[in-house]
Order: structure tokens, then sequence, then C-alpha cells
């Protein structure tokens, strides 16, 4: 497991480190550094996966992460041009990288590497990985395919957009994690877990998933339970949206294995609030079962779904992060403030930063002011 980044001279993270655990939860204002911690990781793995690293240089620009060049990333208060990042895994595994600054290129090169243990054997740099970014696929009546991408790296895409294909591929595939199998589930495999979590969004949620080879592309449909039965099926246009945007998430959870390594961007766009709550829950099964997981959110259901998560036993509190990223607008320096509330063992944060989803008592405290 990934115990540990530090980040110098990237971006809003002049010198910062965040202690990672089986699930990290990070939270803040818009533009105050979360994205980057996340990008930080994944700028890593696409400069490795174009033979980048260990001995060329950091990629800028690739499938993972397009961020322009030096002049981009670089902090704006650095005490020197060198932009750095140092991972510490368990078992004593580390990797120190430095780059040196080039402000006009896309590439920054590498300065020093020096790793210890086998650093690019973990997850991160694996296939053992998967990232979904917060703009993923909308409803349309075909997804692509990749044999590629599903077969080889066991990946459903950035933007979730080969999901249709990796559920067709493996939907009799059994459970590595029977934790993650719903209550409700009618047998250990992929596809019904998959519908009876998606049910807990939309009740009675059945996904059709099939491959078209005569047009090389996948389709994606949805059934409904009734009274009487099946409804016929719907193409996900003519679904919720939140159906299709969520589709991705529950499938990556779902089909990962223990040492696994999932980032997640706003894994609760589009969802309800019932429905947000029980993607948490299906999260910190999936933390509390082996795999890492480290999610950027907004959401205070899905936060409170951690907390009830927490309180059922259902992950530990020791296996949870929290942190909350701001910036005081009177400091002399462009950088960040990092508060890392602590859920006890009943659910509770007995320290709240301000502005840390605090909103709703804002409101009410508005709401029943005399002034």
């Amino acid at each position: 497991m990934l115990e540990m980044i530090a980040i110098k001279n990237f971006k809003l993270l002049k010198d910062n480190k965040f202690n990672l655990n089986c699930l990290t939860v990070f939270s803040g204002l818009n533009g105050m550094g979360k994205s980057s911690v996340m990008q930080s990781l994944l700028l890593l793995r696409q400069s490795y996966e174009k033979n980048l690293l260990p001995n060329k240089g950091l990629s800028l620009a690739g499938e993972y992460v397009k961020i322009g060049n030096g002049a981009d990333v670089l902090s704006v208060d650095a005490d020197d041009e060198n932009i750095g990042f140092d991972l510490f895994w368990s078992d004593n595994i580390e990797l120190s990288l430095s780059f040196e600054y080039q402000s006009e290129s896309n590439v920054q090169p590498i300065k020093t590497e020096k790793g210890v243990g086998d650093c690019y054997g973990q997850s991160l740099f694996t296939s053992s990985f998967q990232y979904l970014s917060a703009e993923r696929i909308s409803p349309k009546s075909s997804f692509d395919v990749s044999d590629y991408d599903v077969n080889v790296l066991n990946s459903i895409g950035i933007t979730g957009e080969y999901t249709a294909h990796f559920i067709a591929k493996n939907s009799l595939t059994n459970l590595s994690i029977d934790a993650l199998r719903h209550p409700k589930a009618s047998s250990g495999v992929l596809i019904a877990s998959i519908d009876a979590w998606m049910s807990e969004i939309t009740p009675g949620t059945r996904v059709i998933a099939k491959i078209i080879p005569d047009i090389n592309q996948a389709s994606l449909h949805y059934q409904f339970e009734t009274d009487s039965g099946l409804t016929k099926s719907f193409r996900p246009e003519n679904t919720g949206f939140g159906l299709t945007y969520i589709l991705p998430v529950v499938t990556a959870v779902l089909s990962a294995k223990p040492g696994d390594f999932i980032l997640i961007e706003n894994p609760e766009s589009h969802l309800h609030p019932a429905g947000q709550s029980a993607l948490a829950k299906l999260i910190s099964i999936a933390a509390q079962s082996g795999v890492q997981i480290i999610v950027e959110t907004h959401s205070d259901h899905f936060l409170n779904g951690i907390r009830v998560s927490v309180s059922k036993g259902i992950v530990s509190s020791d296996n949870v992060d929290l942190y909350y990223l701001s910036r005081d607008i009177d400091s002399k320096e462009h950088s960040i403030q990092i508060d890392s509330p602590k859920i006890d063992d009943t659910g509770k944060i007995a320290q709240w930063p301000k502005g840390f989803f605090d909103e709703w008592d804002n409101a009410l405290d508005s709401l029943l002011s005399k002034d």
C-alpha cells in the first residue's frame, strides 16, 4: 500500500506531505490543491507508461493528465526550480524523484531518481490500477471497445468509456472480494452485484452490456423490475443520467482485487443523496477489504456515508484519512493549509475546520437567525 507521498514545488503544493490510508478522502474549496495530489500520482504513472521513467523525465501531457508546460506547474513561491515527489510504500519500498524545471517544455527532465525495493512493481505502475476522472461518459447508444485496455490493463478507461465492454466480458466472473457481494445479489458473479448495487440508486435496475462485433462497439441497456416482471430494455439516453455516470465507479470497485489502487474524482456526481451514501458504503467495504482508494469529493452525503460505515464497523476508523485543503488569503505566499479531521469509532468528527462541509449548518443558522 502507498503510505505517504511528499510533494515539492508542484503547483500549490510547495512542500507538503500526505499520509495515505486504505481510504483517503480529499475535500476543500475549488482551486485549493485537491486535484494536484491526484495529478502528482497520475503524472508519475503516465510518465512510466511512456517510458520516461525512471531515466528521462516527467510528462505533463498524456492520457491521464494534460496540464501545460513547466511554467504551469512550478509553485509560484518555490525556493528553487526543482519539482520533487517522494513516495513511501509498505515493506520499506521507496521512490524519490526530482525533476529539472523547463518553463516551455511539457517534459521536465529527470534530475535524480532513487528507488528502494520494487517501487515500479507497485500498483500505481501496474494493471492493478484504476483512475476515473470527474468527467465520465454520458449516456449514448454505443460505446468504444478496447481489448488492450480491458484484457491487458484490466481497465475501464479514464472516463469509464470501456465500462460496457468490461461488463460484457467479465459479467460472469466471480468477485475477487466476497465482502463486496451485495446481500441481494442473486450470485457471486460481477453482474449480479452490479445490478444489486445499482438498484440502491434506482430500484430494480438491471444492466445489459453486449459486444457488437460487426461495428466493433459495445451496447448498454437497462431494465427495471416491476411487480409483473422486468420492463423492456431502455437505451441509456432514455434513463436517468446518473445511472450511466455512476456505472463505471460501481464496476471499478466491484471488480477490484486486494492490493489494487483506485483513484476517483467526484464519485457522487449526478447521484441523489441516498445513492451517494450507498456508494460511500460500497467504497468503504472495498477499502476495508484491501483495496486502496483515494477519493476527491465535494459531497457531505458521501462523507456521511463513510461516517455511517465507520459507526457500523464496515470500515475501521483507523483505515480512513480525511484531508481538507484551504488557503489563507492573508498569507504572503500562494500556498495551502492542510487540515486532517479525524473520524472516531462512532463516526463522529470532533474538530471541524472552518469550511469543512459546514455549509448546511451555516445555512440553517442563517434561516434561524432573527436578524
